[in-house]
């Protein structure tokens, strides 16, 4: 692992929960279970550490108990250290308190601590998405540039939610208009055009003391958001520029997203397209291997370590855990943290919470376009 002194890490585990509620009910955007034992902060955080980028902050708003619980002391990503390591601000507990609204809010809360860090560069990055991130290149590719801020984007269309403008009012998504130097020119908030556009990640490189300076300088004047407040108004003095992630990437703005991020997983080009890069850690759970029973069958199937299959599994993602009893059919399903599916039920088309409970022969069916939700703990 090459080290990165000059480097910050900070990520914002809840921009986006709104996108999916089923799911951020009782936790953070960054702790959904995704991809069948890894949860969504891992993919970001661990990138980071494969960068050598070793002081990470995590600046929770709201429902951060899974999350603290996921992280720990960050010992998994090689995160316990004296100086630096992994910190978790959770909000501060003042009366009358309302949580953070965007980026600048955030980290006005914590000014002090960005003015008293060492490091020349800084990475703001939300986890609503599912990539292994080279962030040496894009460092470079910042330095490069001269740049006062880099921002990472993709080149495809919009996603389906966002043009049939199923956003809700406090999500905002980001496209660029950029020039042939690689500098933005424009940002649109909710763009509905047609054919390819530069949708961006929301993944950012500033230099440390550049940031310092806007947040001092802004907050002040009432700016919340450091795109709409900011960036938009300011493109002619701020040379703002692009970096385009060309990698695999999954990107959560609903639960049918979910239920098609998980499942495209199950074809080995895309499994190979996230992993390869570089290591992605997680907390470790200490199970047995997968075990199938005499008579099980299981077809294109990701299943993790601590599942026991008696029945018949087809292209289902199943987390730590899940059961799966004698007879069951399970087609097409996202099963979370020890679900049990009992004798002789069928599911098709379920998303699964954890520690849910289908019981002996019913039947649960979705469809394709409107995959079935189960919270968490229940029993059907």
């Amino acid at each position: 692992m090459v080290k990165n002194k000059s480097v910050l890490g900070i990520i914002f585990p809840n921009n986006y929960d709104n996108l999916v509620p089923e799911l951020t009910s009782t936790r953070s955007m960054a702790s959904i279970p995704f991809a069948s034992r890894y949860r969504l902060i891992d993919f970001v955080l661990s990138s980071m550490v494969n960068a050598g980028i070793d002081n990470i902050s995590v600046l929770a708003q709201a429902n951060y108990r899974s999350l603290m619980d996921h992280l720990g002391s960050g010992r998994e990503w090689d995160l316990t250290r004296k100086n630096g390591g992994l910190t978790i601000w959770p909000p501060f507990a003042e009366k009358g308190m309302v949580t953070y609204k965007g980026r600048i809010d955030s980290l006005a809360h914590i000014i002090n601590f960005l003015e008293s860090q060492k490091e020349q560069y800084v990475i703001l990055t939300d986890t609503n998405i599912a990539a292994s991130f080279d962030f040496t290149s894009f460092i470079d590719a910042h330095i490069e540039s001269g740049a006062d801020i880099t921002v990472a984007y993709t080149v495809e269309e919009l996603p389906a939610p966002v043009k049939a403008e199923k956003v809700l009012d406090k999500t905002m998504y980001f496209t660029y208009d950029i020039d042939e130097s690689g500098r933005i020119t424009k940002v649109s908030i909710n763009s509905q055009n047609d054919g390819l556009v530069n949708f961006g990640m929301n993944i950012y490189c500033v230099s440390r003391e550049f940031l310092v300076n806007i947040v001092k300088e802004e907050y002040v004047n009432g700016a919340i958001y450091l795109e709409r407040d900011i960036l938009m108004k300011n493109l002619d003095t701020i040379h703002f520029h692009g970096f385009q992630f060309k990698g695999y990437y999954g990107k959560i703005h609903d639960m049918k997203a979910y239920f098609d991020e998980n499942l495209r997983l199950l074809d080995d080009d895309n499994l190979n397209a996230l992993f390869s890069l570089c290591p992605i850690y997680t907390k470790l759970r200490d199970d047995n291997p997968t075990r199938y029973i005499a008579g099980a069958k299981a077809v294109n199937t990701m299943a993790a370590d601590g599942c026991v299959i008696e029945g018949n599994v087809e292209n289902c993602v199943l987390f730590r855990g899940v059961k799966i009893g004698k007879g069951a059919v399970v087609k097409n399903c996202v099963l979370m943290q020890d679900t049990v599916i009992g004798p002789g039920a069928v599911a098709e088309y379920v998303i699964t919470d954890k520690n849910v409970v289908i019981s002996e022969g019913k039947e649960v069916k979705g469809c394709d376009s409107y995959p079935v939700f189960i919270s968490k703990g229940s029993v059907v």
